[in-house]
Parts: C-alpha cells; structure tokens; sequence
C-alpha cells in the first residue's frame, strides 16, 4: 500500500526548475535511497515528500491525504524528519533529552508543552537504540557531529512514524562515525516494524545493506527508480553523476571509483 505518490511534481523557486515532473511511489515497508550529485533536487524532494514545501505543479498523496487539501501541522508529527536545516533550527543551549520529546509537536524547542512519563521513557529508549543515551542531561550544542545525528535520527522516530525520511545523515562525518551510523540504519532498515524511509545520500558508501530500493537523480529529474538490484548499475550510476564509473557490491555493501583510460 502506497504511504506516498508524487505524480509530475514540479517545484519552481526564484525562477528556476528544481524539480521537473517527478514520479515516485513509496510503499509500506519500503526503504528508498535516494541518490544523486549536488543540485540534483534530492533535498527539495524529502522536503515534499515530508510536507514541509508545496510543489509548484503536480499532485503528492502523503499517508493517504492530499497535499493542499490537509492541515500539515496535523500531518507532520505522522512523519519523522532528520535534516541539516532542521538541526539548525534546534536551539543551542536545548537538552537532549528535550530536542527528542519536541518531535511530539513538531516544534524545535521547549517551551510550555507538557509530557508524560511514558513519552520520557520512549525518548530515553531511542537515545539508547541510536547509541546516545549517555546523551540525554548534555546541551544539543555541546556534541560532536556524529552525535548529533543520532540524536536527530531518535528524534525522527519520536512519534513513532508512518513514514522516515533522512536527508544526508552521515554528511560531515568521518569513516568510522559513518560506519557505525549506517550500522545502525541497517539495523533499523531490517526490522519490520519500522516505517517506511527514504535516505538522502552523494555516497554509495552510505547505503545500509537492508535498502531495498534506489531512486537516481540527476538536474531535478529522476533518472531510474526500482528495486536496489535492478538499479544500483555502473551504467545508471555514470548516467546520474556524468562520469564513467565501475560500481561494485561486496558483504552487501556498494562502492564505486572511477574508471580510469586503461579501463580499470
């Protein structure tokens, strides 16, 4: 069943074409990667899809509503969203533990909300899943970047969402903070019960093993989308980055280099 349908959305800003009439469908229980160069549109797409921008043209049907016929403030909270712009509105000097449990209203910082324990012991219960629960009595300003992205990802997953959209959560970190992030995305990927999720990534390396689909993108249009297999190909890949390019799957995991005039 479809938690989300875009059909020729087009988003336009500034007198420029971000998006130009891309078609996507996300089923339950589907995790997507969503790949491309940088201005491919791939952030301006979660944005949609996670109802934070209306496109200029085309329909998006999001958890069963209709983008423009909905309350979004109502419809946000059934989304869970993780992007360097929203880490930016958090606020400095806010608690861990409290950057977690404003997901419930989908506001960034505290202020007169109240919650009971049980939503407490759920935030406590992500920071521990995502490896931060040490985290919790800390400043959201006082963390590392790997830090930061977990506590994000755990507030993503606050309210228990119908639908998990990621943009870029291991941009800035280093090879042994990304592993253990996709680590545990993979493991998140791999349990049934978690919502259907798209992640935004430049990287091959970045896709956790349990990703069963891949959606390409290259100048704001969609390049091939389907299943991980059918997809992730040297040939599709040199298509979406305008480079000659060997992609290679080993344990699970792709990389990709370039192919050089000898043809290795």
């Amino acid at each position: 069943m479809p938690v989300l349908r875009l059909h020729d959305v087009t988003v336009v800003r500034g007198g420029k074409q971000i998006l130009d009439r891309v078609n996507w469908v996300m089923n339950e229980g589907d995790r997507w990667v969503i790949l491309g160069p940088n201005g491919a549109g791939k952030t301006t797409l979660v944005q949609v899809a996670a109802a934070r921008l209306h496109p200029t043209s085309g329909s998006v049907q999001l958890l069963d509503e209709q983008l423009g016929n909905v309350d979004v403030f109502e419809l946000r909270p059934r989304i869970g969203f993780a992007s360097a712009a929203l880490a930016d509105a958090i606020p400095a000097d806010e608690l861990v533990l409290d950057v977690v449990l404003t997901a419930s209203y989908a506001v960034v910082g505290r202020w007169r909300e109240a919650y009971a324990a049980m939503d407490r012991a759920r935030a406590q219960q992500l920071l521990s899943t995502l490896g931060a629960a040490s985290l919790a009595a800390r400043r959201f300003g006082s963390l590392s970047e790997g830090e930061r992205k977990r506590v994000q990802i755990a507030r993503a997953l606050m309210t228990d969402p119908e639908l998990l959209l990621l943009d870029e959560p291991a941009a800035g970190l280093d090879v042994g903070g990304r592993e253990d992030l996709v680590g545990r995305l993979n493991v998140l990927a791999s349990d049934p019960d978690s919502p259907a999720t798209a992640l935004v990534t430049h990287h091959v390396e970045e896709i956790p093993s349990a990703f069963t689909h891949a959606l390409l993108m290259r100048a704001g249009t969609v390049v091939v989308a389907g299943e991980i297999s059918q997809v992730m190909t040297s040939s599709w890949l040199t298509a979406t980055f305008g480079l000659p390019l060997v992609l290679e799957r080993r344990n699970e995991r792709f990389s990709a280099r370039l192919l050089t005039a000898s043809g290795s």
